[in-house]
């Protein structure tokens, strides 16, 4: 007799990384197309040379330092194998089987994936027409049985924000017992004044989380490390069922020289920003509906043009990232492979 999997995991999405093909211009993945810093490849180095070691289990050195960075208690942080391991995480942490999750679909497309691993049922609630969170039908779809609401702002893959006005009347309407989870991996490329900071808000309410990355602007995305901001008695939670040892000692070291380097890394992700916005000029003036994106990447809702678009821009030696019947998400990576896309873009005819 085969051993018995789970009955649900037969309807398990499949994550879909961004491809790697060779000789092609890849801006699937909202990469960083520029390396880690030189001094955080020398951090990385060092910490290797103790990779016969298990790394500190607690990441106490770069829990003290996010604190101090941060200005909150130690006691409210959680740092994790990237800020997708603590979405997991929360699941675990807070949901029974049959609790729910909301999220706004399409949205960053782990949370069906953590939801039913977790045992929970995912509620998705659809973008409005201009591709952003409708918080009044999420308030809405909140029910006895809802246990966590994800809000990815700025969202992935639209890079559409909500503003703060908005963000706080949704949270006036969040049960206090349900847990409002800010992702923010984007957070550093954010341009408008008007999208909240997280940890802001965080500091007002108890039943706030705010999740950040080290993967994005840090450019540490094969590390593995990210963090969650919240309540003490959740933060504890989260590190009482994360994998031991799941963050490397050459992540922790590399986050900690990232942020001894902060100002020169978001430097360049004012760099990031410049080209997703001439990206969102140039295909405007080509025809395509572009939202407006606080991330390092675009989105070209072409619904059932979606994938006819990205075999047409890997034709021209670009790799972007298709959504079947929703559209396609392109990272900005240097001046030249923008060039290059946009060239490809240019020439689509689908």
């Amino acid at each position: 007799m085969p051993v018995r999997l789970r009955d649900d995991l037969a309807a398990l999405p499949t994550y879909v990384a961004g491809r790697t093909v060779p000789g092609a211009v890849k801006l699937a993945s909202n990469e960083m197309p520029l390396p880690p810093l030189p001094a955080v490849r020398a951090a990385i180095e060092r910490a290797a040379e103790a990779g016969n070691r298990y790394p500190d289990i607690a990441v106490t050195t770069l829990t003290a330092r996010l604190a101090e960075h941060h200005g909150v208690d130690p006691a409210r942080i959680a740092v994790g194998c990237g800020s997708v391991a603590l979405c997991g995480q929360l699941v675990q942490a807070m949901c029974a089987p049959g609790d729910e999750v909301v999220f706004a679909w399409r949205s960053f497309e782990a949370y069906p994936i953590v939801s039913l691993t977790g045992h929970a049922q995912a509620v998705t609630v659809p973008l409005t027409p201009g591709h952003v969170h409708d918080l009044d039908a999420m308030a809405d779809a909140i029910t006895p049985r809802t246990r966590i609401v994800f809000v990815c702002n700025p969202n992935n893959p639209t890079g559409t924000a909500v503003d703060e006005t908005a963000l706080r009347a949704f949270l006036a309407r969040v049960p206090s017992d349900v847990l409002v989870v800010l992702d923010e991996a984007y957070r550093e490329f954010v341009a408008d004044p008007a999208v909240p900071d997280g940890l802001a808000l965080a500091a007002e309410h108890d039943n706030i989380c705010v999740l950040r990355t080290f993967s994005k602007a840090h450019r540490l995305a094969g590390l593995r490390v990210g963090y969650a901001v919240g309540p003490a008695e959740l933060a504890a939670a989260l590190r009482g069922v994360s994998v031991p040892f799941a963050v490397s000692a050459p992540a922790q070291a590399a986050a900690l020289a990232a942020l001894d380097h902060l100002d020169e890394l978001l430097a360049d992700c004012a760099g990031a920003v410049a080209e997703v916005a001439r990206m969102t000029e140039v295909l405007r003036s080509q025809g395509y509906e572009v939202p407006p994106s606080q991330a390092n990447f675009v989105w070209l809702p072409l619904r059932d043009r979606a994938l006819a678009f990205a075999e047409h821009a890997l034709e021209n030696k670009v790799v972007v990232r298709a959504f079947d019947g929703f559209g396609v998400r392109v990272s900005a990576g240097t001046a030249e492979e923008v060039d290059l896309f946009l060239a490809a873009a240019g020439s689509f005819g689908g």
